[in-house]
């Protein structure tokens, strides 16, 4: 049998037609014609493989700094200074061992999407349920972020607080150019339209860069003021340990597992941006994973610890808040604005990322077997619309869904996190798991099983609970801080 001639990847197929002739061992699971389940797994490939490790990186990142880093100084109120920077590292490192099971087992059955591994592992259901979880999730999350962007730029009002946007700031009061719905709209169609409207995910790998770049400000900036504070003697001591006096409080200590993993949630682009790198090879892969979780736990880190440091006990359940007010050093007010306004771009430059991986899931769902997305024109524009429509029709009509979203953070956000990785590892479709993988994946899902049921639990009851409110009720990141808009 001669190969000479043959594509590369078929000669993998003529190699396993001529193991038994050659005395080689033959795997008998391995099927020689295509199953229902390899059809689920297989998906279109439009043949852009152009993106670099630097891009490649900087998107991952960007997907993983969102919102999320603004909760992080709140997570040091509730577990103490020295627990909640170890609770980072550690969520840091598990997410890397779960990313590493994604990027390990898409390799033996050549899976492009998170949802076809789970095809592979679970069939059709496991498939659907990720792409749901995924499209759950991402579309909660970028109606928050067009909220966030409202607030910052327009301003919010609530019953425990008012929140005075920049535009409104600068204009000395509201006009018909500063009010919610115009910035929005605006922001809509001149920003977040155009970028959303990119077919690769490579081709936001500058404005990723500039979003991180953006992250850092904002961590600089921070870090500066908060070590200048600590100097003039001006900081409270922080606190060491949680604080823990009844069942009620030591089983809240778990709400902060879901602003962790929803700090680190990334994995429903990993895979996106993995089909577009040059010689995806799973070492390559797993160098810009690793990369980028380093590089944001750094930002992580000294967010969280400058953050708390700087507002001590009145630190809010989203640290921007406390940006509202003076901080007592020089050009106070002007730090505030620089940290603000990056803040408000830094979430438009991470909207597209979002918006890429929910148009994919939400394409796949609705159309399986159709051709790539990105060469089709009029399914992508569709669908681009249909998205953009209706998070900005959720954004400006539903503001309490911010409810909704307390919960998606310890299911569905879970889920993508740690659960489907940890079952996918100790199903071994594939047999490449060893021993310890399965214990680490089985420790994953139990850890994250437990942590999810009691943050639901804690917030059900937080619900219908009268609590100080110097205490935030839970803390899933900016979603707390939505709590307080009408």
């Amino acid at each position: 049998m001669t190969t000479e001639g043959l594509p590369s990847e078929n000669l993998s197929a003529v190699s396993s037609l001529a193991r038994p002739q050659l005395g080689y061992p033959v795997d008998e699971r391995t099927p020689l014609l295509p199953s229902k389940k390899q059809d689920l797994i297989e998906e279109p490939d439009d043949g852009y493989h152009q993106a670099s490790f630097t891009s490649a990186v900087f998107n991952l990142s960007t997907t993983i700094v969102g919102a999320g880093i603004m909760a992080l100084p709140a997570t040091m109120k509730v577990l103490g200074l020295p627990l909640g920077l170890l609770t980072i590292v550690i969520c840091g490192i598990l997410t890397d061992k779960s990313i590493e099971f994604l990027i390990r087992f898409s390799q033996p059955c050549k899976a492009r999407s998170y949802g076809g591994l789970m095809a592979d592992s679970f069939g059709k259901p496991g498939r659907t349920l990720t792409q749901l979880f995924i499209i759950i999730n991402n579309v909660g999350v970028l109606i928050v972020y067009l909220i966030i962007i409202g607030d910052v730029l327009s301003g919010a009002r609530g019953s425990d607080a008012a929140h005075t946007g920049l535009f409104v700031e600068w204009a000395g009061g509201p006009t018909w150019w500063n009010g919610r719905a115009f910035v929005l709209a605006a922001t809509m169609l001149c920003i977040l339209l155009p970028l959303a409207c990119f077919r690769h995910v490579d081709s936001l790998k500058h404005s990723s860069a500039l979003s991180v770049g953006l992250a850092v400000v904002f961590v600089v900036i921070t870090s500066v003021v908060a070590i200048k504070k600590l100097f003039d003697g001006t900081i409270d001591a922080p606190r060491l340990l949680p604080d823990v006096y009844d069942q009620s409080s030591f089983w809240r200590l778990f709400t902060v597992v879901p602003v962790m993993v929803t700090a680190y949630i990334c994995h429903h682009n990993l895979h996106p941006i993995a089909n577009e790198m040059k010689g995806s090879s799973e070492a390559e892969i797993h160098r810009v994973s690793r990369a980028s979780i380093l590089l944001c736990s750094m930002i992580y880190v000294a967010t969280a610890l400058f953050g708390y440091l700087l507002f001590g006990e009145k630190t809010a359940s989203d640290i921007l808040s406390n940006f509202d007010t003076d901080l007592n050093v020089p050009y106070s007010k002007l730090l505030c604005g620089i940290i603000r306004i990056s803040y408000a771009i830094h979430i438009m430059l991470v909207f597209p990322l979002l918006n890429f991986s929910l148009r994919l899931n939400l394409d796949a769902l609705l159309f399986p077997k159709a051709k790539a997305l990105a060469e089709d024109t009029r399914r992508f524009s569709i669908l681009t619309a249909v998205i953009i429509a209706s998070v900005f029709i959720g954004s400006t009509l539903v503001p309490n869904i911010w409810v909704a979203f307390e919960f998606t953070g310890a299911t569905a956000t879970v889920c993508l996190g740690f659960i489907f990785p940890g079952l996918i590892a100790l199903r071994d479709n594939s047999n490449i798991a060893t021993s310890r993988d399965k214990w680490l994946a089985l420790i994953m899902v139990v850890v994250a099983v437990i942590s999810s049921v009691s943050a639901i639990t804690t917030n059900i009851f937080d619900l219908f609970a009268t609590v100080d409110s110097d205490q935030p009720k839970n803390l899933h990141g900016i979603y707390s801080y939505l709590s307080v808009r009408r």
